[in-house]
């Protein structure tokens, strides 16, 4: 479903479509990988999602594996195989493997900032990708300019969606988690079927009474 922009981006406000993912499978403990229900990616009228509906540079939110935890679906428009070593802000190390698709270039993430737990809402979000180039201060404070990230507009925090979400600058302590993809290549479908790194849903659900 597309919602009109109506002006928002002066304030720093992004407007995506969105995309449904479906009821998930319990998962609990502290591991760092959580398989939860495979479930497809279909659009707001339960089509199927395909590789040429993802346009390069644009994202999309669909719900896992709550019907209220958001996610980002992107598309980098390059082929990411190249494996990232990553870390949870209490230590528990995981790795990034890259995307998925028929050219490896689609990646999701939760969309819950690991700071605030800033989110998307249905018409406007706070956060969100950043296919063009954008300045921002880095770790070390220095300013520094990069595309294809993940911008949280509410204290600042900035993630590299080319590199599992690790933290390029602000506050998070630890990078967006990682939502898992399977691409069936026979249907040209694409599925979620887990989470790995560091989930913000409980914090969330605490905090906003979901």
């Amino acid at each position: 479903m597309n919602i009109d922009r109506r002006g928002f981006n002066k304030l720093c406000l992004s407007v995506l479509p969105f995309l449904t993912a479906g009821v998930p499978q319990f998962a609990s403990g502290k591991a760092v990988s959580r398989r939860y229900h495979r479930v497809k990616l279909v659009d707001s009228s339960n089509n199927p999602i395909h590789t040429a509906d993802l346009r390069v540079g644009k994202s999309y939110i669909f719900h896992y594996p709550y019907i209220t935890t958001p996610c980002f679906l992107i598309n980098l428009g390059k082929s990411m195989t190249e494996y990232s070593k990553l870390a949870t802000e209490d230590g528990r190390k995981y790795e990034w493997r890259g995307g998925v698709g028929p050219n490896n270039n689609v990646v999701a993430y939760s969309a819950i900032c690991a700071h605030m737990m800033t989110h998307p809402a249905k018409a406007v979000s706070f956060i969100n990708y950043r296919h063009d180039a954008v300045n921002f201060k880095n770790l070390k404070k220095a300013q520094t300019q990069q595309s294809q990230v993940i911008y949280c507009c509410s204290e600042k925090s900035v993630y590299d969606a080319a590199n599992g979400a690790r933290v390029l600058g602000g506050p998070a302590r630890q990078p967006l988690a990682v939502i898992l993809l399977e691409f069936d290549s026979q249907q040209d479908a694409y599925y979620v079927v887990g989470t790995r790194g560091g989930e913000m849903f409980d914090k969330f659900f605490d905090e906003f009474g979901y």
